[in-house]
Order: structure tokens, then C-alpha cells, then sequence
């Protein structure tokens, strides 16, 4: 009778806690949000400052994003393909975002280029911003957001194994060949995956572009800033939770796509 209960017991405390921790404080975000109105809502978005913030946003995870896929899949080949010195210092160095606050990767990139800095006066000898600009913005972005492409292609990789690639080397095929034709094919729904769980994370992070960002508003505040600046400002406003939907709904859009990336995973293994 007890081992017939206990499993009950263990699902229905899963599900309590993720409700309580997850899905309550998701659903309380949008009704907060449409609690004056639709039209209220829709006004809310009627803010330079709103769509500044949506455009920084899109821009620094549309430079992010796509060179973490690049980093990723190029240290994911390297990692699972070949052997090296110094290959355990790289996968170590790879998870380093996973254990550093983002607020510290900000403030390192302060340490580096900020105007105290010998390659801090050098750039504002040449009038090039990195810190209080976009560019900081991305560089931070990046810091935070690049394991996990590559975390998600390197167990793909290590059991696809080498023998497919060796068989293509022995029939005549080149690099570029070996890889659109043999690799990708294997990687393309986990390389998906990762690039989705990249561009979430990009577009939401907070700690480490509020260090470098200087919160201007028009200027440096991404979504996540923006909605920060509102909520203190104007004692939680109607804008504040708007944008907020924003973010939640990427992440609702991040777990359906998961879980069609995962059926169509198991569907293909079968």
C-alpha cells in the first residue's frame, strides 16, 4: 500500500511546488497586466522608451546569438572530434558562466574597458564606447549566453562518434561536405534547441547588462532594464507588467518548442 502511495504523493508535491514557484507567478504577471483593460494594455506600449528597449533588445541578441552558434558548434567539434592539450581546461573554461554572477561577468568587463583603464582611455582617445553602450551590452550578453549552444551539441556529437566523418574522409569529401552532409544532419535538432535556450536567455538577462549598461533610458536599457526603471518608478504600473508579458511569453514559446523539439527527437529514434 505504501509503495502504491508514495509515488502519488511524490507527483502531486512535484506538481504543487511547480505551480507555486512556476506557473503562478507567470499567470499573475499577465493578469496584472490586463487588470485595467485590453486597451490599457495595448497603451502601454505607446512609449519611445518601450520600443527603444524592444529594439536594443532584438539587436544585442541578434549579434549574441548567432555568434555563440558559430563559437558553438565550432568548440563542440573541436571538444568531440579531436584530441588535445589543454581540452579539460576548455570544457571547464565553457561552464564558467554557469558558476559566475552575471553581475560579476558585468563588472569584469568594467574592470577591462572602463574609462580608468588603459584600454579604457586608449578607446576614449579614439571615441569608440564599449561600457554605457551597445557594445558592452553585446559583450556582456555574449559572456553569459555562450554554453549553451555548445553544452547542448557535445553529448549529440560524442555519440555520433567519428566513424560517419572517417567514412566521408575515405570517399573524397572536404570539410564543408563532411559537415552539411553527415554532422549536421545528426545535430540539427539539438543545435535548435540550443540556439532557442540561447536567444531566451539573451533577451532576458539582467545582471550583467545592468553593470555595464548605465541605465539610460532611450540609449542602454534592454526589456528587462526598461521594465525595472518602470516598476520603480511608477510604483508598479500597467507598463511595467506589459512588458513583462513580453518575456513570458518567450519563455511559454521556448518550452512548446522544446517539447516539439523533444518529440520529434524521440519520433526520429524510434
Amino acid at each position: 500500500m505504501t509503495s502504491k502511495i508514495a509515488p502519488v504523493i511524490l507527483i502531486l508535491l512535484t506538481f504543487f511546488y511547480l505551480g507555486l514557484f512556476l506557473v503562478l507567478p507567470l499567470a499573475a504577471i499577465f493578469v496584472e497586466a490586463f487588470r485595467k483593460g485590453f486597451a490599457v494594455y495595448l497603451n502601454s506600449f505607446n512609449d519611445e522608451y518601450a520600443w527603444s528597449a524592444i529594439r536594443l533588445t532584438l539587436l544585442t541578441a541578434g549579434i549574441a546569438v548567432p555568434l555563440n552558434v558559430i563559437f558553438g558548434v565550432v568548440a563542440a567539434w573541436c571538444i568531440t572530434k579531436f584530441e588535445f592539450w589543454g581540452k579539460n581546461i576548455l570544457i571547464t573554461l565553457i561552464d564558467l558562466p554557469f558558476a559566475v554572477s552575471p553581475v560579476i561577468a558585468g563588472l569584469v568587463f568594467v574592470l577591462i574597458f572602463g574609462r580608468q583603464t588603459f584600454f579604457g582611455e586608449w578607446l576614449l582617445a579614439h571615441n569608440i564606447k564599449i561600457i554605457f553602450a551597445t557594445p558592452g551590452l553585446v559583450l556582456a550578453t555574449i559572456f553569459v549566453t555562450f554554453p549553451f549552444v555548445v553544452r547542448e551539441l557535445i553529448p549529440l556529437m560524442q555519440e555520433q562518434g567519428v566513424l560517419e566523418e572517417e567514412a566521408a574522409v575515405m570517399l573524397g569529401a572536404g570539410g564543408w561536405d563532411i559537415f552539411w552532409r553527415v554532422t549536421f544532419p545528426n545535430i540539427k535538432w539539438g543545435l535548435l534547441y540550443g540556439v532557442i535556450l540561447c536567444n531566451a536567455r539573451a533577451m532576458g538577462e539582467f545582471g550583467a547588462v545592468s553593470v555595464v549598461s548605465g541605465h539610460i533610458r532611450g540609449e542602454t536599457n534592454t526589456i528587462p532594464l526598461y521594465i525595472q526603471t518602470v516598476y520603480d518608478g511608477y510604483a508598479a504600473g500597467a507598463s511595467a507588467f506589459a512588458m513583462a508579458t513580453l518575456l513570458a511569453a518567450l519563455a511559454l514559446i521556448t518550452l512548446i518548442i522544446k517539447s516539439i523539439i523533444e518529440w520529434k527527437e524521440k519520433r526520429r529514434e524510434r
